[in-house]
């Protein structure tokens, strides 16, 4: 896979307390296959669906112990460039941009409104290897936040976004656009999230069938948060892993509804 324009969603990993009881999880649910961990890097260890990389879990570094919560990588030809418009705007560094072997250099921001994410200049290791039509697959992401107008203002102009406002009374949400590819969302969180939640970004993985995978989820110790649901992009449901890390799956050849109105957004 080529390596992605800057901006795009091109790796996920999470940190689990315990790893075997994530991998057991996320073979049943999303179907993973997972390879050796690597010892040199943490036991960093790849999950697979249909032997393309899709994902990573590993276990906290010491003192990062607690909540588990999946992390997205946005792409970079150059992190720390990155990195230095992410203070510039307002962000913060949580961790300096660092050579991981040949494979890349990553860094972890966070934006003004609390958002953490991590930034990917591929080496060896270009990102997702499954198109997100895939089972097992990332597909999609959404920013969560309670000050969206501080996210709004920080993502484009660290990334170079051009913005979309759906037109919604019931919601307030926006995509975030590379040229004609639309690559990530921003919801506004309402008071239906707990003021404990901190914002976030939710990630969504592919799945044949929406309410079979939320059923092999819950089974398994997950809670469902919201659906499973139709819309015209797919099938979707939010859960919470039994370690209490978010993500949505999501059956994308399940679609009902008209796609909504959008607004350019100057």
């Amino acid at each position: 896979m080529a390596v992605q324009p800057e901006g795009t969603p091109c790796w996920a990993d999470a940190m689990f307390s315990d790893v075997e009881g994530a991998k057991s999880f996320y073979g049943d649910v999303l179907g993973w296959t997972f390879g050796e961990s690597s010892s040199e890097y943490g036991n960093y260890t790849q999950a697979y669906a249909d032997g393309k990389a899709v994902a990573a879990v590993v276990p906290p570094m010491p003192g990062q112990e607690g909540h588990s919560q999946w992390c997205l990588y946005l792409a970079s030809p150059d992190a720390a460039a990155t990195a230095t418009r992410i203070r510039e705007h307002g962000g913060e560094v949580l961790m300096e941009p660092m050579q991981v072997g040949d494979f890349g250099t990553m860094c972890l921001g966070r934006d003004p409104s609390g958002v953490v994410f991590g930034v990917w200049q591929g080496g060896t290791h270009e990102g997702f290897e499954a198109p997100p039509e895939q089972p097992g697959a990332f597909c999609w992401a959404e920013i969560y936040t309670r000050e969206p107008e501080k996210s709004d203002t920080f993502f484009p102009a660290v990334f170079g976004y051009s913005s979309r406002q759906i037109q919604d009374d019931a919601m307030d949400f926006r995509m975030f656009n590379l040229g004609d590819n639309t690559v990530l969302g921003r919801m506004r969180m309402m008071d239906d999230f707990p003021p404990e939640v901190p914002a976030y970004i939710n990630v969504y993985f592919t799945v044949d069938n929406c309410d079979d995978a939320v059923a092999r989820a819950t089974k398994l110790g997950a809670i469902l948060r919201f659906g499973p649901m139709d819309s015209p992009f797919g099938r979707f449901a939010a859960l919470s892993d039994p370690q209490g890390a978010s993500f949505s799956v999501i059956d994308v050849t399940t679609t009902q509804g008209e796609l909504p109105q959008v607004t350019d957004v100057p």
